[in-house]
């Protein structure tokens, strides 16, 4: 294989709109659709990564943002690559400036730079080391993200060639690109489209297909054997949520959220309050003692957990539910397995706390860490391995046969010199109130920088997760020691 298959970008060719099926004539567009979509990568028909990305209006053209994961391996090629990119372009699309993040098969850069008069000036951190560079170029460049849309910003018809520059973030060159218009065809889905055929990969066809805004519908490179396809939201978020929670590969990238300042001695932490932005309002804010969240303007929300956090003075706690007694898909707290290693486990015990922690401590123990999902409770009691869902399936299932009401969520918390990621724990009705207990840190009560979004165990509990993984950002207001 070649770096033109290999480079990231210029592979998830795609720019956002909401997908629509439309069959008007194809012609020239003035402007391309403003919002956001995302996509699904495909290799042999398993779902291999994904892509999603964002245009807005600038105030002398448009913003291209987009961020992804995508792991595959195709006969002697592997890559594994995470992208964090943003273009600004003209209104011709023609590219102005860039700032693009990217790690591809375990090496990471950073390059920024702006297009002046015909040359290109580039700053590169690869590795830590850091470099300038200048391209020289004639005419304009565009960003690999402009190619399926330029053909429609242009007098569009069937055999129509355009042959323009597309800058390669991952090579930091310029190359020449062919783009041909093929005419009026349907996606596999059979959904009415344009097709287009470009030479970005020698000696094989990469062939898309764009609705008649130019947004691109589906993409194939080999003749079907890796394909990139529009897809809801919703479809990618059980996908996009579960490599979120189990932090597997390069979704950590992805899914990292960073942090300023940083937080200094997290492990004496008490209190602590955090404004995180670029929220998305369709997400619930789940109150609780230790836990309060507050909506502010302008897409932004406050979380005070801990010490930090201040309960309404008439506040009752949440009664548990029977379901949250009871076993579940996934959490067989009836299983006789289950049931035996409690009785042994709990014997001696004289309170609810400790018999919560002593489940806690160990489950910690018996299940190894891994970025696999040990699937259910008792199939991780008898494999004694998997992630943090893993881990608190079987502490839910523990703690309900022990008779201590238990329910499974998700959120975020922070890891040393990183930031926040998602990530999975149990809360437990304990002395009247809902305690946070994390199976996989071994912590009851878990640490103030338990973040809780969302409850439940089942994928689609999780899916919500989509609305803001890649997107949001944390700013520290206050911390409590």
């Amino acid at each position: 294989m070649t770096r033109y298959f290999m480079t990231f970008t210029i592979f998830l060719l795609v720019l956002c709109s909401t997908l629509t099926a439309q069959a008007a004539p194809f012609g020239k567009i003035e402007v391309p659709q403003l919002s956001e979509r995302w996509f699904g990568i495909y290799v042999n028909e398993e779902r291999v990564g994904f892509y999603r990305q964002r245009i807005d209006k600038s105030e002398d053209g448009y913003r291209i943002e987009g961020n992804g994961s995508v792991r595959m391996k195709v006969m002697t090629f592997s890559k594994e690559a995470s992208m964090r990119e943003i273009y600004m372009v003209s209104k011709n699309l023609s590219l102005r400036s860039f700032d693009v993040e990217q790690t591809v098969n375990g090496s990471s850069s950073h390059i920024s730079g702006k297009v002046s008069s015909n040359a290109m000036q580039i700053k590169s951190d690869a590795n830590g080391k850091i470099s300038d560079k200048i391209l020289k170029f004639k005419g304009e460049v565009y960003p690999g993200p402009a190619l399926n849309l330029y053909p429609l910003m242009r007098s569009v018809s069937s055999g129509s060639v355009y042959k323009i520059q597309a800058f390669d973030p991952e090579e930091l060159k310029i190359k020449d690109v062919q783009i041909t218009v093929l005419g009026e065809d349907k996606t596999t889905g059979g959904v009415p489209a344009l097709k287009l055929r470009n030479n970005l990969y020698p000696f094989v066809n990469n062939d898309i297909w764009v609705d008649t805004q130019g947004n691109t519908l589906e993409e194939s490179v080999r003749e079907g054997l890796v394909i990139t396809k529009s897809e809801q939201p919703d479809t990618l978020g059980p996908f996009i949520s579960g490599w979120a929670l189990a932090k597997k590969d390069l979704i950590y990238d992805f899914s990292l959220v960073r942090i300023q300042p940083p937080i200094k001695n997290p492990e004496k932490l008490v209190g602590l309050a955090v404004e995180i932005s670029d929220w998305n309002e369709a997400l619930p804010l789940l109150q609780g003692d230790r836990q309060q969240v507050e909506k502010r303007p302008n897409g932004r929300v406050v979380f005070k957990t801990g010490s930090l956090a201040q309960a309404p003075a008439d506040a009752k706690p949440q009664k548990p539910t029977d379901a949250q007694l009871k076993p579940a898909v996934g959490i067989e707290s009836d299983a006789p397995e289950i049931k035996a290693q409690v009785a042994a486990l709990v014997e001696g015990t004289k309170t609810v706390e400790e018999r919560a922690k002593v489940l806690a401590v160990w489950t910690a123990d018996w299940l190894k860490d891994t970025i696999a999902d040990g699937g259910s409770a008792l199939e991780s009691f008898k494999s004694k391995s998997g992630n943090c869902q893993t881990h608190t399936r079987l502490y839910t299932a523990l703690a309900r046969a022990a008779g201590i009401p238990t329910r499974f969520v998700s959120g975020l918390v922070h890891q040393e010199g990183k930031g926040f990621l998602y990530h999975s724990w149990a809360e437990s009705f304990i002395g009247e109130r809902w305690v946070a207990v994390d199976p996989t840190y071994n912590q009851l009560p878990a640490d103030p920088t338990h973040l809780k979004l969302l409850e439940g165990h089942l994928p689609e509990d999780l899916a919500p997760i989509i609305a803001i993984i890649g997107k949001i950002r944390m700013t520290v207001l206050e911390t409590a020691y």
